[in-house]
């Protein structure tokens, strides 16, 4: 029986991942680092800071560390999305639905931790989580399954009673890896994307959360 659910962040409560490109195209041109948006493809799935030291070993530049560089990309994201991001249809709704039938919720993103808890705070959405666990405190992110691991253990909830929701293939390999049962919710372009069918259920959108899909994946 699935009594815990367990949230992605970017692209899933918020439609901040677009975003993600724009400030690291933004900032790796303020440093000189000679990359362009189509290397992006390189580091998908990887953790910020992993990304600018990705960054470092095959396009290296001078002046700021990987790490000041990373702290300036996080900088403007957060301002990016407290401007331009919003929280996705249906998300409030599938929240206050888990809350009202005394589901434990979890939040457990790849981003780092200061840049969730800016955004959930500016969204209105902190309330509704009993456990917020950055991938800042595991060694590795998704698709290892150590975030959502973490989260779980943090909520004393076994892993076969969670149910993930994602929006990313790296996400929904690192909840099947977790021995989770995996909800996608792909955005548009990737809707169609035949690996999604490792998953236990794909929606449109967190609209067509309810409980009858929850109970049936139990």
């Amino acid at each position: 029986m699935i009594d815990t659910v367990l949230f992605d962040m970017d692209g899933l409560l918020l439609d901040t991942e677009p975003l993600w490109g724009e400030s690291m195209l933004k900032v790796a041109q303020q440093h000189n680092i000679p990359i362009t948006r189509h290397q992006f493809k390189e580091t998908t799935g990887l953790r910020i800071y992993e990304v600018t030291d990705y960054w470092a070993v095959r396009y290296p530049w001078q002046g700021s560390t990987a790490l000041k560089v990373a702290e300036d990309i996080l900088d403007d994201i957060i301002a990016s999305s407290r401007t331009n991001a919003s929280v996705l249809k249906g998300v409030q709704d599938a929240l206050e639905l888990l809350k009202a039938n005394d589901f434990k919720i979890g939040l457990a993103s790849s981003s780092p931790s200061r840049m969730i808890d800016a955004l959930v705070t500016h969204f209105g959405l902190r309330s509704y989580f009993d456990c917020i666990t950055s991938a800042d405190v595991v060694e590795l992110g998704k698709p290892h399954p150590a975030v959502f691991l973490h989260c779980a253990k943090s909520l004393g909830a076994s892993p076969l009673e969670c149910l993930v929701l994602e929006d990313s293939v790296n996400g929904m390999i690192a909840g099947k890896a977790a021995r989770m049962k995996v909800v996608v919710v792909p955005d548009e372009l990737h809707f169609d994307d035949p690996r999604f069918s490792l998953a236990d259920a794909k929606l449109q959108s967190m609209e067509d959360l309810d409980l009858a899909l929850i109970q049936r994946l139990g």
